[in-house]
């Protein structure tokens, strides 16, 4: 069978997921969003900030990083979980258009891509700890692990990641008694040994504060991540349903950002004992972090460090199933619109573990905290300037299509309301970051893409009068609900369909994605609008709806 056509494996990667597959129950979807509380590189990460900038300094970075970034994956996260489908296609129809999503989709692989070396790299540390080969090779065996454990996507993880809490729970929870129990440990997460630098009156400064909460605002581009498993959600029923996904939505998604200020006290508190203990470089490093926390109550370092082994591999395991099938989905959408083609999920999968690969062996992990300050100029960029779109534009000032349409049939190649404000505000505070603008801005460099990517949507999309976010419209029979695909010859929901006069037919939303031959015959021009609109439907169809108004006017199964 080709890997493309195996369903279990696609998971309806590149297209809407009907109902008919979200089979799952919203605490099962719960409990795969929930991977990010088990990743060691909150652990590593919290210490690294604490032990350079000092707790307080951290504790108001992260508060003020959840406080910029919570609104907008809120947004983000219910947009998804609403249509079913994943975070590049709501780009495309969140004023980017269908090439113009081609770079947040590379954006977002890169961010899946940093974190499973990251991550990758803290399993390997545990592998070699543990077994005593080069670190080197546990690269390689932390890297082949991931492709069968991610082939059958949320199949395989929902069962695995549910089965796994409870051990998790446990290791992790005996680690926090032993620390807490240390009359020490107190102490020194509030006032670590080794943090230094220029000290403020309760020591705190303003730089470190925005320091800190400048790179955590990459940490806006999770809710991709997030969002491929909220997508999967059932349709909610009755009011206690409705209640339940609700809380399950909210809780998978942007509530990642509350459950990373309690890892930071965990993480704080943990590294408070262990700096009494063993030395920085090794707190730095979960594995030997968690086997000095471990020895104190054991009183063995082969315990402890059997221990230690496996809660950082289960964790690493947890989060790197999550870090490799989203990259896998990225990937995905990043070729299918290059190539013209998709060979299937499964083959993306053993891309982004090679890629991982080559980072762990350059060694990312000495310099992830300089990658996340760069990286967060673009990320943030990206989720503001959708969010902005999806409230401003969309909700209050209705200069937008109130729906986020992603089929290619339907969408110009790239829409300047936010596509345009992405890359502007992305250039303008990479160019601070460098210190164009003097070494204020360019610690505050994050911040500045992200007030940019809120405000420029709506002034461009009144600009434009909205104009470039529907090239098209289908026309459908009335009553549908599937439709034949002229090119697969499989029936999919009619939100998922477009009609096509290339082939003389309906076709499904990633028929037309990997179709090189037709050059846009269906729209007259794929890159800026024609004066009136274009409307191709099938013989014997219902009347089509205006542009402006066909989201609203459209049946109900379009909607």
């Amino acid at each position: 069978m080709d890997l493309a056509e195996n369903p279990q494996m696609e998971d309806y990667s590149l297209r809407y997921t009907p109902s008919a597959f979200r089979t799952w129950s919203p605490w099962m979807v719960f409990l795969s969003c929930l991977v990010g509380l088990s990743a060691m590189a909150g652990y590593a990460l919290d210490a690294a900030f604490v032990n350079e900038f000092g707790f307080g300094s951290s504790l108001l970075g992260f508060a003020v990083a959840s406080v910029v970034t919570l609104p907008l994956t809120i947004v983000i996260a219910f947009a998804i979980t609403r249509r079913h489908i994943d975070i590049d296609l709501l780009t495309r129809g969140s004023g980017f258009g269908y090439l113009g999503s081609t770079v947040t989709s590379l954006v977002y692989a890169t961010y899946t891509l940093i974190f499973l070396a990251y991550e990758g790299a803290i399993m390997a540390q545990a592998v070699t700890a543990l077994f005593h080969v080069d670190v080197h090779i546990s690269y390689v065996i932390v890297s082949v692990v991931m492709v069968p454990l991610t082939l059958y996507g949320m199949t395989f993880s929902s069962k695995f990641q549910a089965w796994t809490w409870p051990l998790w729970i446990l290791l992790i929870g005996f680690a926090l008694a032993i620390a807490a129990t240390s009359p020490s440990a107190g102490h020194h997460m509030v006032h670590p040994v080794t943090a230094h630098g220029a000290v403020a009156v309760g020591g705190l400064t303003l730089t470190a504060v925005f320091t800190i909460a400048a790179a955590q605002l990459s940490f806006a581009v999770q809710i991709g991540e997030q969002g491929d498993y909220l997508r999967l959600m059932p349709d909610p029923e009755g009011a206690a349903g409705r209640r339940r996904w609700r809380l399950a939505v909210l809780m998978g998604g942007p509530g990642l950002s509350l459950f990373a200020i309690v890892i930071f006290f965990a993480s704080t508190l943990l590294v408070g004992y262990a700096d009494t203990e063993t030395t920085p470089d090794h707190v730095a490093v979960p594995v030997d972090l968690f086997t000095v926390v471990y020895e104190r109550a054991v009183g063995d370092h082969t315990v402890a460090l059997v221990l230690a082994g496996v809660l950082v591999l289960l964790s690493q395991i947890k989060i790197n199933i999550m870090n490799t099938y989203s990259g896998s989905l990225s990937w995905s959408n990043f070729f299918s619109r290059l190539l013209h083609r998709h060979p299937g999920r499964a083959v993306w999968v053993v891309l982004q573990v090679a890629l991982a690969l080559v980072l762990m062996e350059i060694d990312i992990f000495a310099h992830i905290v300089t990658v996340l300050a760069w990286y967060a100029n673009i990320g943030i960029a990206w989720i503001a300037a959708m969010a902005s779109d999806l409230v401003i534009n969309k909700r209050w000032l209705r200069l937008s299509p109130p729906e986020a349409e992603f089929r290619r049939a339907h969408l110009y190649n790239v829409n300047p309301v936010g596509f345009g404000s992405m890359v502007a505000a992305a250039a303008v505070s990479i160019v601070a970051y460098y210190g164009a603008f003097g070494s204020t801005a360019a610690d505050l460099s994050p911040f500045i893409a992200f007030v940019l990517a809120l405000a420029l949507p709506p002034l461009v999309a009144a600009a434009t009068r909205g104009r470039w976010y529907i090239a098209r419209t289908s026309v459908f029979p009335d009553g549908a609900t599937e439709l034949p695909c002229a090119v697969c010859g499989g029936s999919y929901d009619v939100v998922d369909m477009a009609t096509c006069p290339f082939h003389q037919g309906y076709i499904c939303s990633l028929c037309c994605s990997t179709e090189g031959s037709c050059r846009d015959a269906c729209k007259p021009s794929a890159w800026r609008p024609p004066k009136g609109p274009v409307l191709l439907g099938m013989p014997g169809a219902a009347p089509a709806p205006s542009v402006s108004t066909s989201l609203d006017q459209a049946p109900e199964a379009l909607r």
